[in-house]
């Protein structure tokens, strides 16, 4: 009797502790509040891309510039950090075809998620996207739900030693292609469009948690 109450008793202590462990590891996984300095108005520039993830085709654009706020302070909600509130893409193709992209859904909203205190690096997205990509025999939305719903999202990560953000296809982005008409099979409705590509923040920003 003794051995299975001793049993029991550690078990539970066992099973409590990995729930411990479990709790823990789930509030560190979501940074509650954030450090941001000096904020304020910022600009980012650089180059980027989507490829798309049934055809294989890569839209790109030589030249992005976004311009923006982040909040300053501390004690600051990672949602809302900060927005984009205008952007241009120029050079832009698809595949081999030069096209024109209009931007729509401004402001796009700055979110973070996590931080890593080793690297300094920040995860987060940006949400809002709606990009309309148009020329002679083809155009597209790149957009999240439905073309014109503004509600597309890329993942990204701000290192604060680089000053820089690259794109990427996690931290619930979902980016997808809609609207097309004509593009001779490049993109097609519904077909996942995964983001890349390094913008460089001025001024320079230092964005920790807690």
């Amino acid at each position: 009797m003794r051995k299975r109450l001793t049993a029991i008793l550690v078990s539970g202590g066992a099973a409590a502790a990995i729930g411990l462990g479990t709790t823990a590891a789930l509030a560190s996984s979501i940074n509650a509040t954030w450090t941001v300095s000096p904020g304020g108005s910022i600009t980012s520039s650089g180059s980027g891309q989507v490829k798309d993830s049934t055809t294989g085709t890569t839209a790109k654009c030589t030249s992005i510039s976004l311009n923006g706020t982040l909040k300053s302070g501390s004690g600051l909600s990672g949602t809302g950090l900060g927005s984009v509130t205008s952007a241009s893409f120029s050079g832009c193709t698809i595949g081999t075809i030069g096209v024109n992209v209009a931007v729509h859904g401004l402001p796009w909203s700055l979110n973070a998620l996590k931080y890593n205190s080793t690297s300094g690096v920040t995860t987060g997205n940006v949400k809002g996207i709606d990009l309309v990509a148009t020329t002679t025999g083809c155009s597209a939305t790149l957009d999240g739900t439905a073309a014109g719903a503004n509600n597309g999202v890329t993942g990204i990560t701000y290192t604060n030693s680089t000053g820089k953000i690259k794109l990427t296809s996690g931290s619930g982005a979902n980016l997808h292609s809609w609207g097309v008409v004509g593009c001779f099979g490049l993109v097609n409705n519904g077909d996942v469009q995964k983001a890349s590509g390094t913008l460089t923040v001025t001024p320079m920003q230092k964005i920790s948690s807690p």
